[in-house]
């Protein structure tokens, strides 16, 4: 699975430059739309705004799909104060005193893209004695923008409007020692991943025994994204996502993680037991682990009134929601135990 490993990290990468704050997503979504569709896939635009694409596969009343989604955290306009600074709102899980200093991009109703940096309040230790005190919070910190815009009239000329999304920079890229380091990887690296499953199911002719989907979702940082769009005779569905690295956790970065249970309570042991059973077959390097603090699209599947059996796996991931890390060993045995699993 080298090169469909290759594959997958060069794909990641290509959809992490694309800015996709949920909510704002048709972007990122059309490219991955059209990313199927080039590979020969059966794929189509949901009305929501996700990509669901027909991978094929034999029995099409015990199917298979699976969830991976493109919406990323980022921010929303909330105010264009009287200097023509910005105080923003969050978008999913972003955390202020994790976004601090970062530069950001804001694309306006007009589509012009301004650039900027959140900023604290007041922020230069020369001038704000009280900077190490000063809580973070997304009320003591601002978008400066990299405009010379001095008022909030100047601002409104310049395209700025309440509501417009604020994107925040990436940065990323891949050590020589094939770490993997950027915002986002949540979940743009799974839907690299699926790809890679993709392209090699194409290119080695590979007819699976069950019919499979892919849905990449575009509103799962905020809870609903997997909860509609699941095609007739599915049985099973499997997020692809981020897999949790932290203390008391076992996975790894070099890891593909399978979640037991998370704070939506337990996945189906009978699936869970399978991805277990096929990760020790496909020789892929693996963890099992209960996250803490995490939903996924799967339980938004349940809770959309889905009958199926639900599971959750991922390259494992340091640092989530903030400047994250993976590796392409993780990557690689994430495609492994997919393989593995759809196959048998």
């Amino acid at each position: 699975m080298k090169a469909y490993t290759t594959y997958a990290v060069d794909k990641t990468l290509e959809l992490l430059a694309i800015d996709s704050p949920t909510g704002y997503t048709r972007a990122a979504a059309e490219w991955v739309l059209k990313e199927f569709q080039d590979m020969g896939y059966n794929a189509r635009l949901t009305e929501k705004g996700g990509v669901l694409a027909d991978l094929g596969g034999a029995d099409e009343r015990n199917g298979v799909l699976l969830e991976a989604h493109t919406d990323t955290l980022g921010a929303m306009v909330a105010e264009i104060k009287g200097n023509g600074r910005l105080r923003v709102t969050p978008l999913g899980g972003m955390r202020a005193e994790n976004a601090e200093t970062e530069n950001l991009r804001v694309h306006t109703r007009g589509g012009g893209v301004m650039e900027g940096t959140l900023q604290l309040c007041n922020p230069s230790v020369h001038v704000n004695g009280s900077y190490g005190d000063t809580k973070r919070s997304f009320d003591t910190v601002e978008v400066v923008l990299d405009e010379d815009v001095k008022t909030a009239e100047e601002a409104r000329a310049a395209g700025i409007e309440v509501g417009d999304p604020v994107c925040f920079d990436p940065r990323s890229r891949v050590t020589a020692s094939g770490y993997i380091k950027s915002r986002f990887l949540d979940d743009k690296l799974s839907v690299g991943i699926l790809l890679g499953l993709a392209r090699y199911l194409k290119e080695e002719a590979v007819v699976l025994p069950r019919r499979t989907y892919v849905h990449v979702t575009v509103y799962e940082e905020v809870g609903h994204g997997g909860s509609a769009s699941v095609p007739a005779g599915i049985t099973e569905a499997i997020s692809v996502d981020m897999g949790c690295v932290g203390n008391g956790l076992q996975c790894t970065e070099r890891q593909v993680s399978i979640c037991a249970k998370d704070s939506g309570g337990p996945y189906s042991y009978e699936l869970v037991g399978r991805l277990i059973e096929a990760a020790k077959k496909s020789g892929a390097g693996y963890a099992v682990d209960v996250y803490p603090y995490y939903g996924s699209d799967v339980e938004a599947t349940l809770r959309g009134g889905n009958d199926l059996r639900h599971g959750l796996i991922g390259a494992g991931v340091f640092a989530s929601h903030g400047y994250e890390r993976s590796h392409v060993d993780g990557v690689r045995n994430t495609l492994l135990l997919l393989k593995t699993f759809l196959e048998a």
